[in-house]
């Protein structure tokens, strides 16, 4: 669950560092207070801990980009694990066309409105019911349906060009 909810987190970040940062918080935080729950909650629980994790990551992320214009910021360097190859045997153009498609996926995830994200990915990529979902949103089954259908059809018209 923890490699997919920094997935998760990392859509919504752009970030790797702070994503990384949101689900240990989420993690902990679940630990300390839910740790006596019924063990089905706690996807619920915890997407929605994740959620308002990620709300609270992007008021941070706003204060330190204002702090980086005051006191003029430096850029990260980039991380060499990186640029090392693949030797899984993929064709260079598989790996392009992978690449291009998995740039256009996050590019077109993060121009949704936050609830259709949070709806797409917990129904689509954690595979929660609706009723789950709604809990982890906390709004209505109603409203996960219809930020989830209005999320999918905004996926298909920003990646048509990928469908075969």
């Amino acid at each position: 669950m923890e490699r997919r909810a920094f997935r998760f987190a990392r859509v919504a970040t752009g970030n790797d560092d702070d994503a990384l940062e949101i689900v240990q918080e989420a993690m902990l935080k679940l630990v300390q207070h839910y740790a006596q729950s019924d063990a089905a909650e706690w996807p619920a629980l915890f997407h929605r801990i994740l959620q308002s994790r990620i709300r609270d990551g992007y008021r941070r992320s706003a204060v330190r980009n204002r702090l980086r214009v005051w006191f003029g910021g430096g850029d990260e360097e980039d991380d060499p694990l990186q640029n090392q190859p693949d030797h899984h045997g993929q064709g260079p153009l598989q790996q392009l066309q992978n690449e291009r498609f998995g740039g256009a996926l996050e590019q077109a995830l993060r121009a949704l409105p936050n609830r259709q994200q949070q709806a797409f990915l917990l129904r689509a990529w954690e595979g929660l019911s609706v009723e789950e979902t709604a809990r982890a949103m906390g709004c209505s089954a109603g409203s996960v349906k219809t930020h989830y259908s209005r999320a999918i059809q905004s996926l298909r018209q920003r990646l048509e060009d990928f469908t075969a």
